[in-house]
């Protein structure tokens, strides 16, 4: 007898929520780390085009394909992870979404809109009922003292809090006082400072702007990744150098506002791993409660990227 359509459904959702959980090595998700930055990207320019400007020759490593990624997280005891979308596609979320959708459970997403087009909120909205929590924004090439103060920048801050999503600055040292400026604004909006604001990329970490970041403090929605160690300080593991950083900012934001994240592939190069950047926070910084090490690994990400 022919299978009906509902049952053939039914057959093809419960194959993908086992394919996810086979490839993740997830059991329950809900028990695992969440790594709260992951690009990723497919040699596929046929089906999933790079954004004018772009050519195939940037894309380093070749692919970083959500099966790449699960190698790196499954040993980890990392179950699930916040997507980030990928600068070579731009405004077309269409890869990272398709991610989410094969991998249910597994995914947050945030996004990139264009905050110069007539209705970036519309945008937000759109992308929000499809699972994305958070949206990318950058000075790019823009004054960093100036960039954010454009109507569609607030219509993006004004939609984040009126929707519940978080607004994820990529920014340098440079751009904290606009960040500030735009937090005083807008207070009700979620916002989370990617990479510790690039604090020590040139090899220095400056107290002066390490003051600046845990100015930001003041603003309960306001959030912090603690991540992308292979990039900041000396670059090297076990990245004990990031140690005070991170307590300081602990000390500031307290742990329930502080998330883990990777920022892979770019940590697992040669001479960096995955277990060392994760171990930092895991294994190496003694003075973190259990607790404390919970909130920065799972569920600081889990309470903005994947709400109940």
């Amino acid at each position: 007898m022919a299978q009906s359509a509902t049952t053939r459904r039914r057959f093809l959702v419960g194959s993908a929520a086992a394919t996810a959980t086979t490839l993740s090595g997830l059991g329950d998700e809900k028990t695992g780390d969440i790594d709260a930055h992951v690009p990723v990207w497919t040699p596929d320019i046929g089906r999933y085009p790079l954004a004018e400007g772009f050519d195939a020759s940037r894309m380093v490593p070749p692919s970083f394909t959500p099966e790449e990624l699960f190698e790196h997280t499954r040993p980890n005891g990392v179950s699930r992870i916040v997507l980030i979308q990928m600068s070579f596609y731009r405004y077309d979320n269409s890869y990272m979404l398709d991610t989410m959708r094969r991998f249910p459970g597994v995914f947050g997403g945030v996004a990139i809109v264009d905050a110069h087009s007539a209705d970036p909120g519309a945008a937000m909205r759109s992308l929000a009922a499809e699972g994305v929590r958070g949206f990318r924004v950058s000075p790019g090439g823009e004054d960093p003292r100036t960039w954010i103060a454009t109507s569609g920048m607030a219509a993006m801050w004004r939609t984040a809090a009126d929707e519940g999503l978080a607004i994820c600055p990529l920014i340098g040292p440079d751009a904290l006082p606009s960040v500030e400026s735009m937090c005083r604004r807008h207070p009700r909006t979620h916002v989370v400072i990617d990479h510790f604001a690039r604090i020590g990329a040139d090899g220095t970490i400056r107290d002066e702007q390490l003051d600046e970041l845990c100015r930001l403090a003041e603003f309960p929605e306001v959030h912090v990744k603690v991540s992308a160690f292979y990039a900041l300080g000396k670059k090297t593991p076990p990245y004990d150098d990031l140690a005070p950083m991170i307590r300081r900012l602990r000390d500031a934001f307290g742990a329930k506002r502080l998330m883990w994240a990777s920022d892979c592939p770019y940590q697992v190069r040669p001479g960096q791993s995955y277990s060392d950047a994760i171990g930092l926070v895991r294994d190496r910084l003694d003075f973190l409660s259990p607790d404390e090490r919970s909130e920065i690994l799972r569920n600081t990400a889990a309470r903005i990227f994947f709400p109940a």
